[in-house]
């Protein structure tokens, strides 16, 4: 009897065993592909990885690695937690190919998308695009949106063979590193960054002009695009976008810490220090750009007498849920900064209610830029990330003149 119990107990753990090795995901360069409710696909790569016996994998967008950690499986299923953003995606193996769910946690309800990815597959858009007469390379003025609603930015691309990499500026923030083709006389460009799923489209009209486009965001965002070259594009300055109410100088608050500790404004640290006050929320991924650059900055000029305080407005006003999603982003970037929950979503004209010294709050995130005095003096709207190269580093020489400047105050 006790044989047959061992016998059975090696049995069971060689099964795990192998079940285990068959959950495996290949290592290599994989093509992903997100389906729209209009069967469109929102391509990208990822790349699988094998670190200290576990498996790993990296979102590939332009020249960012998104690092992803947390993947089990179970029989023939694989299940991929994002690190931020709390989606995740629920997965059935079949070889070396993946079918499932893409799955977004929002404040009321979850969005689902359909996923498929295939091993091996390092295009993106086309195996072999076709040949092509036409460079998207520069400076462009884009509107996205029809007549009700026209959101004016300025495309940024580099075209180096038929692979295209870049982004679009906006008042508000940018749209990340997009990565992809040019093929035949047609634009193709996509990202995925476990928040946002983005797939631009457009004719090449001439190497002026981008007509016919379409933009397709998440599930069912859909809309138009059209952009000509221009070098000279810019946009509004981001100071101008949002301000005080007249008759205010200082910002006042007063919110718990993801701790459950009260934290104000008026506390003895932030008295004859530097302020910076960030607007954001973990469910935004110009916010996690801000966030990275942010800590680093904070280590340089905390000794220098600069405080930082990020104001979270999540998708629910749950503290607990908050809570948590909070919790991943600080531990991601392990931010030494208190992160405090407002309690109000990110809705902006509620996020607005909670600062009423504010006219409005134009997007996420916002940087509000207050003197040892305690006044405000500048009110930052949006962030230009990585994704946009020369702004991005204009943006850090411009933040940090202007921190200087502040500290030399007396």
């Amino acid at each position: 009897m006790i044989k047959r119990i061992l016998f059975s107990a090696v049995l069971v753990t060689a099964l795990t065993h192998i079940t285990a090795a068959q959950t495996k995901l290949k290592p290599g360069i994989w093509r992903g592909a997100l389906i729209t409710a209009s069967a469109h696909q929102i391509p990208f790569n990822f790349e699988v990885s094998n670190t200290a016996g576990k498996q790993e994998l990296a979102i590939i967008n332009n020249t960012e690695h998104f690092k992803v950690t947390s993947l089990s499986a179970r029989g023939d299923s694989m299940f991929i937690q994002m690190p931020l953003f709390d989606s995740e995606f629920r997965l059935k193996q079949d070889g070396d190919r993946l079918t499932g769910h893409y799955i977004k946690h929002l404040g009321d309800r979850d969005v689902l998308m359909n996923f498929t990815a295939t091993a091996g597959t390092p295009w993106r858009f086309f195996e072999t695009p076709a040949k092509t007469n036409y460079n998207v390379s520069g400076r462009w003025s884009a509107i996205i949106g029809d007549s009700t609603g026209r959101d004016t930015t300025v495309g940024e691309f580099k075209q180096a063979g038929q692979r295209v990499t870049g982004t679009f500026l906006t008042t508000t923030g940018d749209y990340r590193f997009l990565d992809g083709t040019v093929s035949g006389d047609s634009l193709y460009l996509s990202c995925f960054d476990g928040g946002h799923a983005f797939l631009f489209t457009a004719k090449i009209s001439d190497n002026n002009t981008l007509t016919d486009g379409k933009f397709f965001s998440g599930l069912t965002g859909t809309d138009v695009w059209a952009a000509v070259r221009d070098e000279n594009a810019k946009l509004p300055d981001a100071y101008s976008l949002s301000a005080l109410k007249p008759g205010y100088k200082k910002l006042a608050f007063s919110f718990k810490d993801i701790n459950g500790k009260q934290v104000s404004l008026s506390d003895d640290r932030f008295k004859n220090k530097v302020v910076i006050v960030q607007i954001m929320g973990s469910w935004c991924p110009n916010c996690m750009d801000e966030t990275a650059y942010m800590v680093n900055y904070y280590k340089k000029y905390r000794p220098k007498g600069v405080e930082v305080i990020g104001l979270a407005y999540e998708r629910t006003n749950d503290f607990a849920r908050s809570q948590r999603t909070l919790a991943q982003l600080k531990n991601r970037f392990d931010i030494p900064y208190p992160l405090l929950i407002t309690g109000y979503t990110s809705n902006k004209e509620e996020t607005a209610k909670s600062l009423p010294a504010l006219t409005k709050v134009v997007g996420f995130p916002t940087t509000i830029i207050i003197d040892k005095k305690g006044d405000v003096r500048k009110i930052h709207t949006g962030f230009s990330g990585p994704g946009t190269g020369e702004h991005y580093t204009a943006f850090i020489s411009e933040f940090e003149k202007l921190t200087d400047d502040l500290l030399a105050e007396r």
